[in-house]
């Protein structure tokens, strides 16, 4: 698969059925809102789990030095949790150019905060696109994040503020922590010693 998805995203679904549609946000959408929303609330899905497992060359590094930032893996008996945002259609022209490194768009059930369950649509990276870097230790995560900018800015602050989003909304993800963790012990003097 391409690193540019955003044409193969306008054909997986025929969102033109929808006035209004959910999306599921649990990255940078959860607090990099460039979109008009009609509501939002809390929600999660299950099976997937939150890992920093998808390489960025357009937002958050380069082609020769990719940042990492977040994608979902298939985990049972897990549930990931984010935010819904009750969308119209139009807005996924902007959304599949921003999410157009290696995501795809798959409708996936929701579970509201209030018990009900919607269909909604989720951008997720898997293994079979060209930007994917997969699983490597916390410590070597750390330090390709630390390292990494593109033209969206600091990798480093891509985690930061989504741990930082995730405490504010309450939400518990130990990788993120983990790996927030690992980034704040790192200073480069350290990395200049390697």
């Amino acid at each position: 698969m391409s690193f540019d998805t955003s044409n193969e995203n306008k054909t997986r679904q025929d969102l033109t059925q929808f006035d209004q549609i959910w999306l599921f946000a649990y990255g940078s959408l959860l607090y990099k809102v460039d979109f008009d929303y009609i509501e939002k609330r809390p929600a999660y899905i299950t099976g997937w789990a939150r890992k920093f497992w998808q390489g960025s060359h357009d937002h958050r590094g380069t082609h020769q030095a990719p940042g990492r930032v977040v994608t979902l893996v298939p985990q049972p008996n897990t549930q990931c949790h984010g935010i819904a945002y009750k969308v119209t259609p139009q807005v996924f022209e902007h959304l599949d150019i921003r999410e157009k490194n290696g995501y795809l768009r798959h409708q996936t059930t929701l579970h509201l905060n209030q018990g009900d369950t919607k269909q909604g649509i989720i951008y997720i990276a898997d293994k079979h696109n060209a930007a994917y870097l997969g699983p490597a230790p916390v410590d070597e995560m750390a330090k390709q994040i630390h390292r990494c900018h593109g033209p969206s800015g600091a990798n480093r602050d891509y985690l930061l503020a989504l741990n930082q989003s995730l405490n504010i909304l309450g939400i518990q993800d130990p990788n993120i922590q983990q790996l927030a963790a690992a980034v704040l012990g790192l200073n480069d003097k350290q990395l200049s010693d390697e």
